[in-house]
């Protein structure tokens, strides 16, 4: 069923982000393996990535190896070169989160600069005299190059006057703003009730969809669930060993979730959730745990060897302890969907 899924989205079109690295900060290894904000993935260890989804899923395979990465890259002025990217320092702790962002790896997103898109009304901005379309050139003297630097402002001057020098049709004018004040996270920001003027076509330049034709898609539906299986199963080899948190299991709840997600996202987003899902519960159904097929599929393989059927009572002995174990496995899904819930 998984392979069905992967052919009919790979012939519809997966939706992705080009993988384009945004800001690479100092110190992390991708920054050591002298990565640069713009230069494009083009791929890892000889496997094309297309997609930042597909750059992604890649490079946990070989974070999961504990193998070093082979990046083929082009620099944003055209040219191409080679990079060693070291995955060996990531910790269990990494995997429980963004491990791409633990490289310095993340997406690019092009520049915000500070001009106003939108005002709320009767709000602190509107009040001082801001208008859509102002741009906003300084405060307090200090440059505003892009819209991030002068939200930093804003959210670290509450109720405090601040003058700030905007651009409005060519000429400069001065103003003075007062941000609202605000509780967030138990703690007071400013806020002046306004929206960045967004460069629609900068960010739909980033999007991508990937597609194939027929026989192409067949090929590649085969290779990602060959690689989703294999992924999986790594994961969960982890899991036992300890080298990988159980917080990483997800119950009904995550599942419901996320299926109402991918749903709202697309029909592309929620064929991949479905074949995912497929792929999850015939790995769940082959292990070896008897009340599954792969608990079967081991008493048999015992029978094979040992010449004789396994004896009733290490039968029933197998079912108990079956019913334990998936039992265990269910709660900690369970547990781990109400904590999401409860802590986020």
């Amino acid at each position: 069923l998984a392979v069905l899924l992967y052919w009919a989205l790979f012939i519809y079109g997966v939706p992705g982000v080009k993988p384009v690295l945004g800001e690479v900060r100092p110190g992390t290894p991708a920054a050591m393996a002298m990565l640069h904000e713009q230069d494009i993935l083009v791929a890892i260890d000889g496997i094309a990535v297309p997609s930042w989804q597909d750059a992604r899923w890649v490079l946990l395979d070989r974070v999961l190896q504990g193998k070093e990465a082979r990046l083929d890259v082009q620099s944003a002025q055209g040219d191409t070169a080679l990079r060693t990217l070291r995955l060996a320092d990531l910790t269990a702790a990494d995997l429980d989160g963004d491990f791409m962002a633990k490289l310095g790896l993340q997406p690019y997103q092009p520049p915000v600069y500070p001009v106003i898109g939108k005002l709320v009304a009767d709000g602190a901005g509107q009040r001082g005299g801001l208008r859509e379309g102002d741009r906003i050139v300084r405060v307090e003297g200090a440059a505003m190059p892009f819209w991030r630097d002068w939200v930093e402002v804003v959210r670290a001057h509450p109720q405090q006057p601040l003058r700030v020098e905007i651009e409005r049709a060519g000429q400069l004018q001065q103003l003075i703003i007062t941000p609202d004040r605000i509780e967030e996270n138990h703690a007071a920001i400013g806020r002046i009730g306004a929206a960045p003027l967004i460069d629609r076509a900068a960010f739909d330049a980033m999007l991508i969809e990937v597609s194939y034709p027929p026989l192409r898609a067949v090929e590649e539906a085969l290779r990602k669930t060959w690689e989703t299986s294999v992924i999986s199963l790594k994961m969960m080899a982890k899991m036992v060993v300890g080298e990988v948190s159980l917080k990483n299991l997800s119950g009904p709840i995550t599942i419901a979730d996320y299926a109402g997600q991918s749903a709202q996202m697309g029909l592309g987003a929620y064929i991949g959730f479905l074949a995912l899902i497929s792929i999850s519960l015939g790995i769940l159904n082959l292990l070896p745990i008897p009340l599954l097929d792969g608990g079967h599929l081991l008493y048999y393989a015992v029978e094979l060897f040992k010449g004789s059927p396994v004896p009733d009572a290490l039968w029933d002995a197998g079912q108990r302890v079956g019913i334990a174990l998936l039992l265990a496995l269910m709660s900690f899904a369970l547990y781990n969907d109400i904590s999401r819930l409860i802590l986020g």
